[in-house]
């Protein structure tokens, strides 16, 4: 099948996962069980049936579970389908995709990687929007200070901050505040 979507159980619960034939075109953090991670894929990608992955999608599964299992994993082989991403959130994305396990940036420093610090509020906004979770690692990007910011999987905050335990992150340079 070209396209579809399917849950996958990881640490922190069931993850759902959609495909095209050009890459993933979503991945859903847990929303509390099952059940409500289904209806979420389900809302998300109603066009959607959900199948069994092929292997390509198999494989960013066994990835995504690993990362989420504590292994230090990028998953920058996974192919993304950016089709209805807009330019600007492309960018960020592929910005925060070079964020290694473990580590962590701002919002400014990234707006200072696009060009303009003053797009530190865009740049969050791409990233509440982000509908690769954790392929594209937003959980890694936070607040001016080391402040955990927002954070739109279910959860919010204290679900970023769990991700960012799972893999020993530390504030970025100049935090002035813990992460945990």
């Amino acid at each position: 099948m070209a396209e579809g979507f399917a849950l996958f159980d990881t640490a922190i619960g069931p993850c759902g996962i959609a495909w095209s034939v050009r890459g993933i075109v979503g991945v859903q953090l847990p929303e509390g069980g099952e059940g409500a991670t289904r209806a979420r894929m389900r809302r998300r990608f109603p066009r959607l049936t959900e199948s069994t992955p092929p292997a390509n999608v198999q494989a960013a599964c066994h990835g995504i579970r690993a990362l989420l299992d504590g292994e230090p994993r990028e998953l920058a082989e996974i192919a993304l389908d950016y089709e209805g991403v807009s330019d600007f959130h492309r960018r960020v994305y592929e910005i925060a995709r070079r964020i290694a396990p473990g580590h962590t940036r701002t919002y400014g420093e990234i707006a200072a990687q696009l060009g303009d610090k003053g797009l530190s509020r865009a740049v969050g906004q791409a990233l509440g929007h982000n509908p690769f979770a954790p392929v594209v690692p937003c959980h890694r990007v936070l607040a001016a200070g080391g402040r955990p910011g927002g954070f739109s999987a279910h959860g919010g905050a204290a679900s970023k901050l769990r991700m960012l335990m799972i893999e020993g992150a530390r504030p970025p340079a100049g935090g002035t505040e813990p992460l945990f």
